[in-house]
């Protein structure tokens, strides 16, 4: 499912939104996401996952087409965690 699939399902559920308004509000919900991230903030969101930050550290690795070693520096990637109730209904499939 895309992002615009989603808010097309938001204003199909809800007849009171129009597509453009359930856009606009698809779009809040994942900036505050990114925003919170983005600030270090975990995102928790009940029955479905938890997103956060984790921090990887530096490591060496390899070129594979040269052989060649490279040295990796450390960063930080987003981690998202499902919840109970998410994986529960995906098992059940």
């Amino acid at each position: 499912m895309t992002k615009s699939q989603l808010a097309e399902k938001l204003a199909e559920t809800n007849g009171v939104l129009t597509r453009k308004e359930a856009e606009t509000i698809v779009n809040i919900v994942f900036d505050s996401i990114q925003d919170a991230l983005q600030n270090g903030d975990k995102v928790e969101i009940r029955g479905f996952g938890s997103f956060t930050v984790r921090e990887r550290g530096p490591r060496e690795a390899r070129n594979p087409k040269s052989g060649e070693r490279v040295s990796i520096p450390s960063k930080k990637t987003p981690f998202f965690k499902t919840g109970k109730e998410l994986r529960e209904r995906v098992n059940d499939l």
